[in-house]
């Protein structure tokens, strides 16, 4: 593993980005694909694909920035 150097406020700037992505974020997704799911087949729903879409970014992102503060 590479160890990445950043100062105080980078550090603190991407904590604060990971707390809003683990909480507001997923929730907001995890509704909006209850919601698509209301609205039927679920394979020819737009919106439970762009839902599900960005439920995986986020949790790229989740990802990235907990193995960045780590190290």
């Amino acid at each position: 593993m590479n160890e990445i150097i950043i100062t105080q406020e980078g550090y603190d700037k991407l904590q604060e980005e990971l707390e809003f992505l683990s909480t507001f974020r997923r929730r907001d997704i995890a509704d909006r694909i209850e919601k698509a799911k209301e609205l039927g087949d679920l394979s020819e729903n737009a919106e439970y694909t762009e839902a599900k879409d960005a439920q995986a970014l986020n949790e790229g992102r989740i990802a990235e920035l907990t193995g960045t503060l780590k190290n």
